[in-house]
């Protein structure tokens, strides 16, 4: 995608493909009154642009030449006040795929040209109307699936901690153009830039930066749900858990061993936050080639998982066991960084109550009876919060994360050269460094491979 400034006028349909009640096609440019001048007529058959007032919907005809495609509800937003910065309409007509292709080749006819992907909102960050942190918020709300992770869009939309970023980075500037200066002057050996405030602001950056990169598991989590693996030998109960987790009959349930053979997987929302389980087949030796497959795939699957649910038969519960099975486990797959909750199934069976039974280390459930299943919910999103609260600051976005991981080594590396009194011309490495990674979280620096890669994400139309 070219990402520099145009002047061109563009239109794409920017509700969903298919037939609906209605679809909504919007046009943005310098000529898009000049375009709907074309197309848009009352009707008597007379043009309407010199009637558009805007942010008011009129109702009028939308024609092809002399033909008419479409009675059609017209929405004029003038610049700079619209969504792109620029003159913008969006045409809502009936949801017919005829009538929404007609539409299209009339306007591209008439001198607008096919959007690209995500080009809508490109143009409304080269035209100051968002920041780039707030661009990437518009693609995060429209793929958010829970209340946590619309919530998360909604506040970085509203300029979340871009706002505070762009602060930082402007008193980064103020001392770093002291500094430039100093060396200006570096044969008289003088101080313009305060070290004493430099060290403040860097321990002020190291704070909000800190603060906002260890939330990032957690936020990332809310954003793209948290896959969840659930593992153990054949007929301990797993997909009867599957169900019960899902509150249906998700997962075929049987006494026979061995009756998933392949990986099933579903979600649900706890919380707030959206959980991806698979159920897979049970681990244990087989000369079916078939069931064979099917527990390679659950290696796979555990490969993928953040949170693995192990689960054992509660009657065999042998700890020297367990620990067998999860060395048996690990001989398979890499576990480092993955949290284990160890589930005693058909504790129903046992004499004991399974409130009394259970742990820090194993809960002990009826996943037939539905009896903990409450708990084993509470559990997961314990392990996934780790003691943290789902607020509207979390750091979801993993470019973010990355160039927070870059300001933070810079900022340790200026606090410890003003530390050792290291000269100007060197310190001044690092600030370019923090300031460089400090702008391309709001776009106040980037490329067009950049700019490319996260619009070219977006949907067309948006």
């Amino acid at each position: 995608m070219n990402t520099t400034k145009k002047t061109d006028t563009i239109c794409a349909i920017s509700t969903p493909q298919g037939v609906g009640g209605i679809a909504v096609v919007r046009i943005s440019g310098a000529d898009t009154k000049n375009v709907c001048n074309k197309v848009l007529r009352n009707a008597k058959g007379q043009s309407i642009v010199d009637s558009f007032v805007p942010n008011m919907a009129k109702f009028c005809c939308f024609y092809s030449g002399e033909k008419l495609i479409d009675e059609v509800v017209a929405t004029y937003f003038e610049n700079p006040k619209s969504y792109t910065g620029e003159d913008c309409v969006e045409i809502s007509c009936h949801g017919s795929l005829y009538v929404q292709q007609q539409i299209l080749e009339t306007l591209i006819n008439s001198g607008c040209r096919l959007a690209e992907a995500g080009e809508f909102t490109m143009r409304a960050f080269i035209n100051g109307k968002l920041d780039l942190s707030q661009a990437e918020a518009v693609a995060d709300l429209i793929d958010s699936h829970s209340e946590a992770s619309h919530a998360l869009a909604i506040h970085q939309l509203r300029g979340g901690y871009s706002e505070n970023i762009a602060v930082l980075r402007d008193k980064f500037v103020n001392l770093a153009s002291l500094m430039e200066l100093e060396l200006d002057f570096s044969d008289e050996d003088v101080e313009f830039a305060d070290r004493t405030e430099l060290l403040q602001l860097c321990d002020e950056v190291d704070n909000v930066m800190s603060r906002l990169a260890s939330s990032f598991s957690v936020g990332n989590a809310v954003k793209n749900g948290v896959p969840v693996a659930i593992v153990g030998k054949p007929n301990v109960g797993k997909s009867t858990l599957l169900n019960a987790l899902l509150n249906e009959d998700r997962a075929i349930v049987s006494d026979i061993a061995g009756t998933t053979r392949d990986t099933i997987e579903d979600t649900i929302n706890i919380d707030g936050i959206l959980f991806r389980f698979i159920d897979t087949a049970g681990i244990r030796h087989s000369d079916n080639e078939i069931e064979n497959y099917g527990i390679e795939r659950t290696y796979k699957a555990v490969e993928r998982a953040n949170l693995v649910i192990y689960m054992i038969d509660a009657a065999e519960l042998d700890t020297p066991a367990l620990k067998t099975e999860m060395e048996q486990l690990k001989q398979h797959v890499d576990t480092t960084g993955k949290h284990f909750l160890v589930l005693a199934n058909k504790a129903d069976l046992l004499a004991n109550n399974i409130n009394t039974a259970s742990d820090d280390n194993i809960l002990f459930v009826s996943a037939k009876e539905k009896n903990n299943i409450t708990a084993v919910a509470q559990r997961l999103v314990s392990m996934v919060k780790n003691g943290r609260q789902i607020d509207n600051t979390l750091l979801t976005n993993a470019r973010h994360y990355e160039a927070f991981t870059h300001i933070l080594e810079a900022i340790g590396a200026i606090k410890s050269a003003i530390n050792a009194s290291v000269p100007s011309d060197l310190i001044m490495i690092d600030i370019r460094q923090a300031l460089y990674y400090l702008g391309l979280i709001t776009g106040q620096v980037s490329s067009d491979e950049i700019l490319g890669n996260i619009f070219g994400r977006f949907c067309i139309g948006k």
